[in-house]
């Protein structure tokens, strides 16, 4: 099939874009790297009367920390995410969460913010961004305003983006002193959308754990924290953690849809979830 018809808009800023957006309200998208939203609208699953092409921004491309946190551009392909020194140093868990997407093709078009604003359930990016406590920045012809992962993504393909605003910038927290990262999915076969992911940053000090993160991709119908198995982590020493129940735990925050099995996916979770954090706890004492 072949998407119905749809003016095309190229602008050359920001401005001009969200301009654009604000005049055509819900009757337009934007296209970033297409690697989701072409494919929808050639089965007419998407089908917008106005796509702005977001390509020839250049302003919206960027990788940068200011000492604090780590902020790149929404059009930073996943490539470049995946390959930077910079982002491998400051937040390796997105360096190699973006690793694992798609094929070499589709991570040389896709975009971070094209993959956070789609906000797939079952994607590696946002359940990073969810993890991490990310800042989504979004502009408007009235200004820009920050909202954090946890409000950002409401539901199946579902966000906080309002008509007329555009995801421009994520502002990721850079990894502390004594925090290790750790990241499992389960696929058909690499490349293939996962059919659950966990991530994990846990940071420890004097041997006991006293921050943990975990993130679920594909446990409910946005990426989730895994709460209760955070809460088991903390204070604990970290060789006490093997015992603790944590498969458990993380299955208890699992709620699937669409008709899938909550006890095999509540299950995969948390054998996952404890593969991440085993991994982030063995990188926290390397890096001690």
């Amino acid at each position: 099939m072949k998407p119905s018809r749809f003016a095309y808009h190229a602008p050359a800023t920001i401005s001009e874009s969200v301009a654009l957006l604000a005049e055509h309200g819900d009757d337009a998208k934007p296209l970033a790297g297409g690697q989701s939203l072409v494919p929808l609208m050639n089965l007419r699953l998407a089908a917008p009367s106005v796509l702005v092409d977001l390509n020839g921004i250049g302003e919206l491309a960027y990788v940068f920390d200011d000492g604090v946190r780590l902020v790149l551009g929404a059009m930073t392909r996943h490539r470049v995410v995946a390959g930077s020194d910079r982002v491998r140093a400051a937040c390796p868990l997105l360096a190699h969460a973006a690793s694992h997407i798609g094929y070499p093709a589709i991570r040389a078009r896709g975009t971070i913010g094209g993959s956070l604003a789609h906000a797939d359930p079952v994607s590696e990016l946002p359940c990073v961004a969810m993890t991490l406590d990310a800042e989504l920045v979004l502009a408007s012809a009235a200004g820009r305003r920050s909202v954090p992962a946890a409000d950002f993504f409401q539901g199946y393909f579902t966000t906080a983006i309002e008509p007329g605003e555009l995801l421009v910038e994520v502002r990721f927290p850079q990894v502390g002193d004594g925090a290790g990262w750790g990241f499992a999915e389960l696929a058909r076969k690499a490349g293939d959308y996962a059919l659950v992911a966990a991530a994990s940053e846990v940071t420890v000090r004097h041997g006991k754990v006293v921050e943990a993160r975990i993130g679920l991709a594909g446990a409910a119908d946005r990426p989730v924290r895994a709460t209760a198995a955070e809460q088991l982590l903390r204070g604990r020493e970290v060789g006490g953690v093997a015992g603790l129940g944590l498969e458990e735990a993380v299955a208890d925050d699992v709620q699937p849809g669409g008709g899938r099995d909550r006890a095999f996916t509540g299950h995969v979770a948390g054998v996952l979830a404890r593969r991440a954090v085993d991994d982030a706890l063995r990188r926290a004492r390397e890096a001690a």
